[in-house]
């Protein structure tokens, strides 16, 4: 056997060392072209109270938003006295919710004008014309001439301003989620972005709060003849007001950072900087951004089209047709109707902030199933007891429902923004959002009030038509990624601290030990 000298023996392991190092130094390379490492610059970190600003312009908007379809919903009754007047109480009725769902059909219109828009300039822009647009169709609802005075005038400019109001909403729940969204650091959007639903519910029940007190206060005669169009005149102020907090907030960080990504691009001469202009101005038009989400993330949007769909379903049967269904169908009192509906607001107020925390810490698809669950195994249950009419068994329906809805209201504005990239984001999640809403969320009122009608004043018909969204709610969950405690997809990490920022940048750049 040939002897092996002392010199080879220590080469070889050396060898091997030199070899390991290569290919390490190799792999580096190729993995830092397709992944270059985190630097201090690459990562967000939020300044807490400049957050806070923009969650509350965001939630001003969305309840402003809400304010509106709830005066509009809760008012269904005496609207269609005022605007359409008929020998038949359900005819009337009708077409008071036809011509809420009228301002639903233009809001995927709305959406893909307006969210591609702010892709392409920002979200601060688009957000303070929406809010003006949003104002000025609430304010001239209320001064619109009544049916008696002017004739088909009347619903002719109701339907008019309702058109605006849906065009105008378009833009507004897409646009405020991901302003949130990426204003929040990545462990805190889900807490931050349940203080949006916190201002649909606000906006809900300030328009309870306003109806029953107007109820209450004038009588059904003044009502009638004048005092419905209080609450639409209140709008003008609160517009203002959204206004001036949108106007002094700065641009999202996010589309900062992309922004100056596109801006800073390197080209190799004049010609090519020419080039590269144009091209990106080119795929920056509203067009193009439009055909990029419909050709390249359908399957998303397929997904919020789903989970939007369930959730709104849901959410208008419980916060816009239930003091109608208690009212019209059942025969409750209706003072008595609108303030269990406002207890059950102000109890899901106070706890949309803990599920917030909940899904960043447990994710936002146990909670999300949690809701689409409670609405399919509770819905039969809580109608049941509604159905009985004592105020104890009202109030414990009511209840089930709005715990079901809170696990969904709690979690949905953190999990939809980040369904897309930060250059399709707002374009993306308002035509989603907006179709599910214009097909399923505002025909809920108009759909279960014909269905009723269709099966002989079956009382259970809405049971039914929740659990259906509810199964379809459950099947997109199911099949949804888990976001919570992540970058949004298109964006640096986003961090509250300096040391989670250096926490990051170690775990992305550490070497291996040879």
């Amino acid at each position: 056997m040939p002897h092996r000298s002392t010199e080879d023996s220590h080469s070889a392991p050396d060898h091997d060392l030199e070899a390991r190092r290569r290919h390490w130094a190799l792999f580096r390379a190729i993995d830092r072209r397709r992944n270059p490492p985190l630097r201090r610059t690459d990562i967000t970190i939020t300044d807490e109270p400049t957050v806070r600003r923009a969650v509350k312009a965001a939630a001003l908007g969305n309840a402003m938003e809400w304010f509106d379809f709830g005066i509009y919903s809760y008012l269904a009754l005496t609207l269609g006295k005022v605007f359409f007047p008929s020998g038949s109480a359900t005819t009337s009725l009708l077409s008071s919710f036809a011509t809420f769902a009228v301002a639903f059909l233009v809001r995927p219109l709305g959406g893909a004008y307006f969210g591609p828009l702010g892709d392409r300039i920002g979200r601060k822009k688009v957000l303070a014309l929406t809010m003006i647009m949003m104002a000025l169709g609430t304010l001239c609802i209320g001064l619109i001439p009544s049916y008696a005075a002017i004739g088909l005038w009347s619903p002719a400019l109701l339907i008019l301003f309702r058109l605006v109001q849906g065009f105008s909403t378009g833009g507004e729940y897409g646009g405020a989620s991901t302003f949130i969204a990426e204003y929040s650091p990545d462990k805190k959007r889900g807490y931050f972005g349940s203080f949006l639903e916190m201002g649909t519910l606000v906006g809900y029940t300030g328009a309870a709060g306003i109806v029953l007190v107007l109820n209450t206060t004038l009588g059904p005669d003044a009502m009638l003849a004048w005092g419905w169009r209080l609450p639409f005149l209140i709008a003008g102020p609160l517009g203002l007001v959204g206004l001036y907090l949108r106007l002094r907030l700065d641009e999202t960080p996010a589309f900062q950072k992309f922004e100056a990504a596109q801006a800073h691009a390197p080209a190799a001469s004049a010609s090519a900087d020419r080039a590269d202009e144009e091209s990106h101005l080119s795929a920056h038009r509203p067009g193009t951004k439009l055909g990029e989400i419909l050709t390249q993330h359908w399957p998303a949007l397929i997904l919020c089209i789903a989970l939007v769909g369930a959730y709104n379903i849901t959410d208008y049967m419980l916060l816009s047709y239930m003091p109608t269904y208690l009212t019209d169908t059942l025969k409750y009192n209706e003072t008595h109707g609108l303030l269990i509906l406002l207890a059950t607001m102000v109890i899901l107020i106070c706890l949309l902030p803990t599920v917030g925390r909940l899904n960043d810490r447990y994710g936002r698809r146990p909670l999300l199933m949690a809701g689409m669950l409670g609405f399919l195994v509770l819905a039969i249950p809580a109608f049941l007891l509604v159905k009985q009419g004592s105020l104890v068994t009202v109030s414990c329906g009511m209840a089930l429902l709005g715990l079901s809805l809170l696990c969904l209201l709690g979690t949905m504005s953190a999990a939809l923004p980040a369904l897309f990239p930060t250059s399709v984001r707002y374009g993306s999640l308002s035509i989603g959002y907006n179709l599910a809403v214009s097909l399923f969320g505002g025909t809920t009122p108009l759909v279960i009030t014909a269905l009723m009608d269709a099966f002989g004043n079956n009382v259970m018909v809405p049971a039914y038509y929740t659990m259906g969204a509810a199964l379809v709610g459950v099947i997109a969950v199911a099949t949804m990624k888990e976001t919570a405690r992540q970058p949004l997809d298109g964006s640096p990490p986003s961090v509250s601290t300096e040391e989670e920022a250096r926490a990051i940048i170690a775990a992305r750049t550490s070497e291996p030990r040879f």
